[in-house]
């Protein structure tokens, strides 16, 4: 009896200490990211991702805007659209990835969606983009979406423009988005070219616009990488990278650097979605709760790797935090990375109609 009544107190302890760490992981959480960011992303942080070459065919997409395009944009748009036909606004985060999973596995992709956090989300609570409290006599919704297909280098994609029309189009006709807050940054003559600065640029104004109650959506679809880890953040040792149209002068935009010139400054009581197709993309945006859409997770985790001391927004104002961000993308533009080319860990990988192939 002495023996249960110790393993009965023992457990007591242990979960409560338990939710004392949560508490004061959420309370970290809260006050170095004041905005509900949610990132979806199309594959593990070591996965790489795919192209499809024929979407029209593999996809049921409404009049998508080409052929080609990202295996995870694909198939989110067409679980999105698939419960708006039916008219389901209720459909769950945890259903909207496995359901992605299923689609791609259907047609062929490893891909195994995932879903990041600034906060701890129930993933049984609807899948939602824009809230009822959004009110549009006195928000915005605004997004930046970003498609490089590296014409003309080596590792040419050719669905990332396809990828972000499609997004555009479902923004636009379901969500209610409209031309003049919608920022498109793509390599095709017609667009600013998704430079490094560019790139940083736009979410840098993205930041600045957006005011408590707006709503926000960013999209990539390009390569993605991974560097060393520079500060010890990261479970793999690699931090994750979006790689611009200039990365051989530029070099790569960090997740590190997204979250300080993106996630930390963004305004409190914000609803921010990203959608992130690319190499690599699984905590690209180094956010504090995480979940995977394998079909054995039933809830989100504590990303345990996250530096809440280390970050610079702790404890400061959100206009504080923006002087800042400033400051650190200035930094990050005129510092590029080295990179590595070729096909072992630190490799860039290209899409191709089938897998995602090494540069080399």
């Amino acid at each position: 009896t002495g023996k249960s009544s110790n393993k009965g107190n023992k457990a007591q302890a242990e979960s409560f200490n338990a939710k004392k760490r949560q508490q004061k992981f959420a309370s970290q959480a809260k006050k170095a990211i004041p905005t509900n960011v949610r990132m979806i992303s199309g594959s593990h942080d070591a996965q790489t991702s795919a192209d499809v070459g024929n979407i029209n065919a593999q996809f049921e997409l409404p009049n998508p805007a080409g052929r080609a395009g990202g295996a995870c944009t694909a198939a989110l748009l067409q679980v999105l659209y698939d419960a708006h036909d039916r008219g389901d606004i209720n459909m769950s985060w945890v259903d909207a990835l496995r359901e992605m999973r299923e689609i791609l596995h259907e047609k062929g992709f490893d891909q195994i969606p995932q879903l990041s956090s600034s906060r701890m989300i129930d993933v049984c609570d609807p899948f939602v983009i824009t809230p009822e409290s959004f009110d549009p006599g006195f928000n915005k919704q605004r997004a930046v979406l970003i498609g490089i297909n590296y014409k003309g280098q080596k590792g040419q994609l050719s669905g990332c423009h396809n990828d972000v029309h499609n997004v555009t189009q479902y923004l636009k006709e379901v969500q209610g988005f409209k031309d003049e807050n919608i920022t498109i940054l793509m390599d095709d003559g017609m667009h600013k070219p998704p430079t490094k600065s560019a790139i940083i640029s736009a979410f840098k104004r993205l930041v600045k616009q957006t005011k408590e109650g707006d709503v926000v959506f960013c999209h990539y679809s390009g390569h993605g990488g991974r560097l060393p880890d520079d500060n010890g953040d990261e479970d793999d040792g690699y931090d994750e990278t979006l790689i611009p149209l200039d990365f051989q002068k530029s070099g790569h935009i960090r997740d590190d650097d997204l979250l300080k010139i993106l996630i930390h400054p963004m305004p409190a009581k914000v609803t921010m979605t990203c959608l992130m197709d690319s190499c690599h993309s699984g905590t690209v945006l180094d956010l504090p709760y995480r979940f995977v859409g394998d079909g054995d997770h039933v809830e989100m985790e504590m990303n345990d790797r996250v530096n809440f001391t280390e970050a610079l927004w702790t404890g400061l104002s959100v206009a504080a935090g923006v002087v800042a961000g400033n400051a650190i993308a200035d930094a990050v533009n005129v510092a590029p990375e080295m990179m590595i080319l070729g096909g072992g860990p630190n490799a860039i990988h290209e899409h191709s109609d089938t897998a995602c192939c090494s540069v080399s």
